[in-house]
């Protein structure tokens, strides 16, 4: 039992520092019906409707189908490494940078044993979750922190995209040089062929589900109406998909909510933070994610300023750099390591130089395109 605890820890140790700050809290600010205030219920909603309904997706393999139909027609190391690495990119932006590489990383590792380069694994599974961390962010649904900040400032999904354009197409093209730059080299052999048809009946259902999602993100569809209808629809027909739900992602949200609504109903602390916080969103904001990860920091920070802008572009600038600065990265990281001949310590040294060289520029940038 104690091992099993020690190892839930471990995987979900954000969760327990959520849970912990929580209950930490409550002996400054003692628990009363104020808490019930203090959780974004429309956030919550939207999570876990998004989670199980991408999950619907990819348990029917519309993901992998996708990325095999566009792999097969490729016929250089070159164009194998951009077809992997855009997947990440432009899926992020719709099923989370999370679900992207949980979907594609593992892809791209068989696909490059099969072809005969797996000395260049380390650098596409690098460039695989620095473009799904750039690609996320440039939607609200993209990873959790968009989506909370989003729903927070309630701008309109118009003025978020063309806010988050300019810092998204500077990461594109980074990555395209990078790649581009690669001398190509033809394909040993032929890549397999896509083959199995589509479960359409569940692709269009998961899809309906989706864009009831979509009409609660531009605030047409009230969530409980899209709560309800998502529950209902994944009740008729795939009731298992309720298990691969991340739970602990809400219990993380929850945990923040009730510290953050406390600290806040703390004046010394919040007058502390607002001064740490003033003309500062960006590094401080960087700063942060690097130590407690992109998604907390962004809980923990917006409490406390309203330069919403400034905190968007650095928690998601923030999720480069160390490999824990986004959990998402924590997913290549460990479905590389579990690979038998694994190079642990040459992939967290290209994938720190990387991801510090991305983290350079994109601040500078971050700095220039601040409203």
């Amino acid at each position: 039992m104690k091992d099993k605890m020690i190892a839930f820890c471990k995987k979900e140790i954000v969760f327990v520092i959520a849970l912990l700050a929580a209950v930490l809290s409550m002996f400054f600010v003692r628990p009363s019906k104020e808490y019930l205030a203090y959780p974004d219920y429309r956030v919550l909603a939207l999570l876990f409707c998004l989670m199980i309904i991408v999950a619907g997706l990819q348990e029917i393999g519309v993901f992998m189908r996708v990325g095999k139909e566009l792999t097969e027609r490729v016929k250089s190391s070159r164009g194998l490494t951009m077809v992997l690495v855009m997947l990440c990119f432009f899926t992020s932006m719709l099923i989370t940078n999370d679900v992207a590489l949980i979907t594609f990383v593992p892809f791209a590792i068989e696909l490059l044993k099969m072809a005969g380069l797996k000395d260049r694994i380390i650098k596409v599974v690098v460039l695989q979750t620095i473009a799904a961390n750039l690609g996320s962010m440039f939607t609200p649904i993209g990873n959790p922190q968009n989506l909370y900040l989003y729903n927070l400032t309630g701008m309109s999904i118009g003025r978020f995209l063309i806010l988050m354009l300019p810092l998204s197409a500077v990461s594109f093209l980074l990555l395209f040089v990078i790649i581009w730059l690669e001398k190509p080299v033809p394909l040993a052999t032929d890549l397999p062929e896509t083959s199995g048809a589509i479960d359409v009946k569940h692709t269009v259902i998961y899809g309906v589900l989706f864009v009831v999602c979509l009409l609660t993100v531009v605030r047409i569809l009230p969530f409980l109406i899209m709560l309800g209808i998502v529950v209902i629809g994944i009740l008729a027909v795939n009731r298992g998909l309720f298990a691969k739900v991340d739970y602990c992602l809400l219990g993380t949200f929850l945990g923040f909510f009730v510290f953050v609504g406390n600290m806040e109903n703390i004046p010394a602390v919040k007058a502390l933070l607002e001064n740490l916080l003033a003309e500062r969103e960006l590094i401080v904001s960087v700063l942060a994610s690097q130590v407690i990860s992109n998604v907390p920091a962004a809980m923990l920070l917006a409490g406390f300023t309203t330069s919403y802008e400034a905190l968007l572009f650095g928690v998601n600038i923030g999720g480069l750099g160390t490999l824990i600065a986004s959990l998402a990265s924590v997913i290549s990281y460990k479905a590389y390591a579990a690979e038998p001949d694994s190079a642990k310590g040459k992939y967290m040294a290209v994938f720190t130089v990387y991801n510090l060289a991305f983290l350079a520029v994109l601040m500078i940038f971050g700095f220039l395109l601040i409203p």
